[in-house]
């Protein structure tokens, strides 16, 4: 609980940033809101990579703190360090000459490339800052401090929320930047957050201390272990992205109602997410330190334990799904026909809400003790075998709409948390060397 509940607020955080972003860039316009989503769906894929390589920091910093081997947890997270700025640079510059080319690739038209390019251009070529942001964080968790993480999130809200006002509108008389304004925004408040965790993991207080001014050199055998980890635990995460773009293009051609109502089911659904995530990181950094101190039995009680915890939170707020779907509608649009779906979709989540649990927090649990083969082969398996298929078998053969949409997607939860789950009882994980 120590763990989870400033996880849980951490993702509360990022998750707002997105709704406050929208939010204000709706009061530009249509194209100003596509413009934002097109960039999204690019800086989705970076982000792939940066989850990863934090998830390899995580399990290999976790397992030397547990290991009260501090020197090799700050020697690991400077590797992680020189890794992130190199693959951030690496997509900025890729972003910078590319970035008209990436946008027509993705579909926009002109009237929408025109809002997207200086949006694009303000937050995808300085994806440095993010990447860092993310490891500088998950080697927090993976020392067991996730309070940092949280208070710093909490806080580039809070900047994130004063500038984009400021930056987009004006003030006084400053006539204010538009959507370019969002993106210096969002990207202002990423550079404050790496400079205070910086600062932060150079303090008295913390397991991990890298100093900015001391030697730094690469050590190919650390990075080697960091890769062996994040490499598959990028490849889950573009499993995922590209199986949810292919279904979405099926739902699509539904109608728009349907695909309306599924933006608007997923959107509530992740609030359900929420606490399988904050568990899950917990289930990460205690599996990786009983690990490091070759408590075994420990680790697999800790990684249950986060599990059943989740459970309770998640079935909670699956019940008030099921029972207040209609109202949590209604919030969204006033289309009838799209409020029958949407509370369709709402009770077919809310019963599968310990499955989904299974799939978040085994799934983190064994990537923290360095085992990401496995959750790559079940997302593999779930998404491309079970879900696109089931998609286009219920949705497009059988008619069967966004409800058969949705019972793909239940069907996919229940069998990858049923195998993730016999995977993490049989226990072969325990012994995997980092």
């Amino acid at each position: 609980m120590f763990l989870a509940i400033p996880a849980m607020i951490e993702n509360i955080s990022q998750v707002f940033i997105g709704v406050v972003d929208t939010y204000f860039v709706g009061k530009l316009g249509t194209e100003a809101i596509a413009g934002v989503g097109v960039t999204n769906l690019t800086m989705n894929v970076y982000i792939a990579f940066f989850l990863a390589l934090g998830i390899g920091t995580t399990a290999v910093v976790s397992r030397f703190i547990g290991a009260s081997d501090n020197e090799n947890a700050n020697h690991a997270v400077k590797q992680s360090l020189i890794m992130s700025t190199v693959i951030g640079l690496s997509f900025g510059l890729i972003n910078l000459f590319f970035s008209k080319r990436l946008l027509i690739l993705l579909g926009a038209e002109d009237r929408v490339i025109e809002y997207a390019l200086p949006y694009f251009l303000a937050v995808a070529v300085p994806a440095v800052f993010l990447c860092v942001n993310m490891v500088l964080s998950s080697a927090l968790r993976g020392a067991g401090d996730t309070k940092t993480p949280m208070k710093i999130a909490v806080l580039a809200n809070v900047i994130n929320v004063i500038l984009d006002y400021i930056l987009i509108f004006g003030i006084f008389s400053f006539n204010g930047l538009g959507i370019l304004g969002a993106g210096l925004a969002t990207t202002t408040s990423r550079v404050i957050s790496v400079i205070l965790l910086l600062k932060k993991i150079n303090g008295k207080e913390t397991k991990i201390k890298v100093s900015i001014f001391n030697q730094w050199r690469i050590d190919y055998l650390m990075l080697k272990s960091i890769i062996k980890i994040s490499i598959p635990a990028a490849v889950e995460r573009l499993t995922m992205r590209s199986g949810q773009l292919i279904y979405g293009g099926m739902i699509i051609k539904i109608g728009t109602e349907a695909y309306a109502a599924h933006n608007i089911a997923g959107t509530i659904e992740t609030f359900s997410y929420l606490p399988g995530m904050g568990f899950g990181i917990a289930a990460a950094t205690l599996v990786g330190q009983n690990l490091g101190r070759e408590n075994k039995d420990e680790a697999q009680r800790a990684g249950l334990m986060s599990y059943f915890l989740s459970t309770v939170f998640m079935v909670f707020v699956g019940t008030i799904f099921y029972v207040y779907a209609p109202l949590l509608a209604r919030i969204f649009t006033e289309d009838a026909l799209v409020i029958d779906q949407v509370v369709k979709v709402l009770r077919i989540i809310a019963l599968f809400q310990p499955f989904l649990c299974m799939t978040l927090v085994l799934t983190s649990a064994l990537q923290g003790a360095g085992d990401t083969k496995f959750p790559m082969y079940s997302s593999l398996i779930g998404i491309w075998g079970i879900r696109v298929l089931g998609v286009y078998i219920l949705c497009i053969r059988l008619g069967y709409g966004l409800v058969g949409v949705w019972i793909a997607y239940a069907i996919d939860i229940t069998v990858r948390g049923v195998i993730l789950m016999t995977r993490y009882l049989k226990g072969k994980w325990k012994n995997i060397s980092i």
